[in-house]
């Protein structure tokens, strides 16, 4: 029987993807099926067929895996979120392992091990930021996540990556939209009021950030008044209520100016020791607690000393570079966003700390700017999106000869891409450590060390 759309199987799994799809075979042709378990044999129905790989959607678990438990969230089949709810986290830090392995050996050709990863002591409420888009759905408001490569909300309300506090506060949304039918964005006309709630609390002091995400100024916002009385009342720990302004026909979360509309315009949060004021805009690592470990991974690979140079590209708030700053001679943080420089420069006068200076600019602009500054870094700490670098700025690092690179990645296949540009212009990677920062999703960072040949 050919494998034709609609028809059924029934294959074991032997592996699982990135993305954390099921990987099967029937005969020369891989099945790629999700919400399956590496171990499992299951029954599945063929929904699309390739030339050579088909996608096939879950109809029965007919002998689980030793590695399956139960599913803990009712939307975990529909929601974009998590991959690995069906898993034992022990299962899941084996394959995002595996998948760091693979990517030094198949893409980078390097034969160095990873370290064993760093698994995440919470893997309930760890997350610290959320980001919910808006709709209605018969007759009441639905806050959620996206369903996968798609824009349909799933109702998620009480997802168990957020702490407790976030349902109360939609909640309070819900009860001010309904009161006031206020309309939500919809992105085919470019019309309606609250595009999204985002959500920030800071877990070392409690404090909670609300921003509404509108189209359009406050003066959209029908009886604003009400919902701070409503947001207050669901959380009494909020510390700052903002309107962020996005009337840009696009599906980009966060426009570019905020408007505060009770109480701080910022939270405060302590990492690595370190005090670091936050607004909606500020990129801040959701889980705190593991970054604090992968930044001492940082300094620990740096090997830092009183009289180095040390250069953070890609600073962004600079968490990462004052984290740091004790142990050198100068700090330079260099970040392309106006917005993030300005937070790292209230962020160094805020701890105290005055051998930190920020500019803004890209890696070649750095470069350039250094150079005019007679300064050569002694060690670079990169910390890139996840498209990784490009080659300019592979060149702009290698170009100021630092005897240390330190780069922290949340693409392991980006990375080991960016690890062969290095080595062909004489960095060697000698360390690479895995870090799990966001348990039961698909993704995963990694702190690697180059070194000078």
């Amino acid at each position: 029987m050919a494998l034709k759309k609609n028809t059924e199987w029934t294959l074991p799994i032997t592996g699982v993807t990135q993305d954390g799809q099921g990987v099967g075979r029937v005969d020369d042709m891989v099945v790629f099926t999700p919400g399956c378990a590496r171990g499992d044999t299951v029954r599945v129905q063929i929904v699309a067929v390739r030339a050579r790989y088909a996608f096939g959607r879950l109809l029965a678990v007919e002998q689980p895996s030793p590695e399956r438990i139960p599913v803990d969230c009712p939307v975990f089949s529909r929601c974009g979120g998590c991959v690995f709810r069906h898993i034992c986290y022990e299962e899941e830090l084996r394959l995002k392992e595996e998948r760091v392995r693979d990517a030094l050996h198949r893409i980078a050709k390097l034969e160095i091990e990873p370290e064993p990863i760093v698994g995440c002591e919470q893997t309930l409420a760890y997350r610290n930021k959320a980001q919910y888009p808006v709709g209605w759905r018969d007759g009441r408001p639905v806050f959620g996540f996206y369903a996968p490569r798609s824009h349909r909300i799933v109702s998620a309300e009480e997802c168990l990556l957020q702490p407790s506090v976030f349902k109360n506060v939609l909640g309070a949304f819900e009860r001010w939209m309904l009161e006031n039918d206020v309309s939500t964005y919809d992105e085919q006309t470019g019309k309606g009021v609250l595009r999204h709630v985002f959500l920030r609390q800071a877990p070392s002091t409690g404090e909670l950030m609300i921003c509404a995400v509108v189209n359009g100024g406050a003066g959209r916002l029908p009886n604003r008044e009400q919902l701070i009385r409503y947001c207050l009342d669901a959380a009494p720990q909020t510390k700052s209520i903002v309107l962020n302004r996005n009337t840009a026909h696009t599906n980009v979360i966060l426009g570019d100016t905020c408007e505060t509309l009770w109480g701080a315009d910022r939270i405060t949060d302590v990492l690595c020791g370190l005090r670091f004021s936050l607004s909606p805009l500020s990129f801040y690592q959701v889980n705190s607690r593991q970054a604090e470990r992968l930044y001492h991974a940082a300094a620990e690979f740096a090997d830092l000393r009183k009289t180095d140079v040390l250069l953070d590209l890609y600073c962004g708030v600079g968490t990462i570079g004052l984290s740091m700053a004790g142990a050198v001679g100068r700090l330079i943080g260099v970040e392309v966003v106006p917005d993030a420089v300005a937070d790292a420069k209230r962020n160094a006068a805020g701890n105290g700390i005055e051998n930190a200076d920020f500019f803004c600019a890209d890696a070649g602009e750095a470069t350039v700017r250094l150079q005019q500054q007679g300064l050569a870094p002694d060690v670079v700490v990169v910390d890139p999106p996840r498209k990784g670098l490009d080659a300019a700025a592979v060149t702009a690092v290698v170009q100021m000869a630092p005897s240390r690179v330190v780069y922290i990645s949340c693409n392991p296949e980006t990375l080991a891409r960016d690890l062969t540009l290095f080595a062909e212009e004489g960095y060697v990677c000698t360390r690479l450590r895995p870090y799990d920062l966001f348990p039961r999703t698909a993704h995963v960072e990694c702190c690697a060390l180059l070194v000078k040949r």
